[in-house]
């Protein structure tokens, strides 16, 4: 059957380039009787311009019927939006809500949902981006030259070069420089998983859901690898006892303190793999120096948010521990690849409920498993990534991207999401400005008398948030 629909496609290419090859006979002939025609009118020159002037002109149009006409998928444009909306969102009021924060450690709130619905969105536009690829080579060039763009601008905004705001210096110590962020696990993500889409598919031609795995079998592979990998590393590395310093006043030396582990597979703040393999390779001065465990009850009398330490506080709750870690990078570039797969969807299939019904499909399969592991033990846990916290932040993208290209693509109530839209095509803009604190870093600068007297301190960075995001809205609308 496959050697008849093969030898079916080979005879339907011939026939379209014999169809071809007659219509270009057809074009030439008229093409010369055309010139016979003219060179009886090239005598006057009233003739000769409109003659010019009639085939530019048949040209243009020839050559606009002949340009591909290509549909931008508005829905990734509004889901890409809407994460923009939820990350200032938990930004902004997670200090007052702190049900929407991020989760002291085990657990899902709202914040939780905002990088991997970004890694989701990453995997789905790679798919589209290199759906057609001229040369190999050139595109796994322009991917590593965009990663490490990435990574540089990672570095800058969240290596330590801007400080906290009220503090008006600037500049970072390299010593205690952090090398990984958000920005700089979105490069790693892209990068890993833009190489998977640029070198690890097949030829095979795709006409169903098991022609598709089939295709793409590799990457597949490379996502078991690396869940494998991490689960390897979790719960089998030994995590001997550490110890770490906090700096005190100039002229004191600093604190030790020390912690007890000597366990293997334990998934608590103080004795994890995750942590243990981030202060072996990039150095305990290096990691996040304010973590979020430290709204723990253990450490914190105002827990779920930060406050002063409790008497008998362990002694890890003051130590760095890095949320985009090493180890949690790995399973964050298998959600990028999960959102690959949903890619894949939009450049086989055309039809909307077959699209929906492959989204569907894995969706519920990976939020069926993320809540069964969750059940038996595999906590979910935001810091560590784990692979529960995959599954089902991974479904909870899908199912999102069904009801917004539902909405969006397929009802058509495009008009409503303007803002979304334009939110979604600037995301990274948003990101610098607001996420990273850099426009309010720099209005900052300007006060009143004293350093201390400028608008960042006196009204609440929330408010000062939102009008730069509105009237950047209200400027690029105009």
């Amino acid at each position: 059957m496959e050697s008849y629909e093969a030898i079916k496609n080979i005879d339907e290419d011939e026939d379209v380039e014999m169809g071809h090859q007659q219509k270009q006979i057809y074009e030439s002939r008229s093409v010369l009787n055309n010139a016979e025609t003219t060179k009886n009118k090239l005598h006057s020159p009233t003739s000769l311009s409109s003659t010019v002037t009639s085939i530019s002109t048949k040209q243009q149009q020839q050559h606009q019927q002949h340009q591909p006409q290509t549909q931008r998928l508005v829905s990734l444009d509004v889901f890409r939006g809407f994460t923009v909306v939820l990350m200032i969102l938990v930004d902004e009021a997670g200090g007052l809500v702190p049900a929407i924060n991020h989760s002291p450690w085990n657990g899902l709130t709202l914040a939780d949902f905002v990088m991997p619905f970004f890694l989701f969105i990453v995997g789905v536009s790679l798919a589209l981006a290199y759906k057609k690829l001229s040369s190999r080579v050139v595109a796994s060039r322009n991917a590593i030259l965009r990663s490490l763009k990435l990574l540089a601008l990672g570095l800058f905004l969240q290596g330590g070069y801007f400080h906290r705001l009220g503090d008006m210096t600037f500049g970072v110590d390299l010593k205690q420089l952090r090398w990984m962020g958000i920005l700089q696990r979105i490069a790693i993500a892209y990068l890993l998983t833009a190489l998977c889409e640029i070198w690890l598919k097949t030829d095979d031609t795709v006409n169903s859901g098991s022609s598709l795995a089939r295709k793409y079998r590799y990457q597949w592979a490379v996502a078991l690898f690396l869940s494998g990998l991490y689960l390897c590393l979790l719960y089998g590395l030994y995590v001997p006892d550490w110890e770490y310093q906090i700096p005190t006043e100039p002229s004191s030396a600093p604190m030790t303190f020390s912690v007890k582990c000597g366990v293997r597979g334990d998934t608590r703040p103080a004795c994890n793999a995750v942590g243990m393999i981030d202060r072996t390779i990039l150095g305990i001065k290096h990691l996040y120096r304010r973590p979020i465990y430290a709204r723990m009850q253990e450490c914190s009398i105002n827990s779920p948010d930060y406050g002063p330490l409790p008497p008998d506080a362990p002694s890890w709750c003051q130590a760095a521990f890095d949320p985009e870690g090493l180890l949690s990078t790995v399973m964050a570039i298998v959600t990028c690849l999960i959102g690959l797969h949903y890619g894949h969807i939009i450049v086989h299939f055309k039809d909307h409920k077959v699209r929906m019904l492959y989204w569907m499909i894995p969706s519920s399969c990976l939020v069926v498993c993320g809540l069964t592991l969750d059940l038996f033990g595999m906590h979910i846990n935001k810091v560590l990534y784990s692979f529960s916290y995959t599954c089902v932040t991974a479904a909870a993208a899908g199912f999102l991207f069904v009801g917004t290209y539902l909405m969006v693509d397929v009802c058509g109530y495009s008009s409503l999401t303007m803002i979304l839209q334009w939110m979604g095509k600037h995301a990274l803009m948003i990101y610098i400005l607001v996420a990273c604190n850099v426009f309010p870093v720099l209005i900052q600068g300007f006060y009143w008398g004293k350093p201390q007297n400028n608008i960042v301190i006196s009204v609440p960075l929330s408010i000062v948030n939102m009008l730069i995001m509105f009237s950047t809205i209200a400027i690029i609308a105009e």
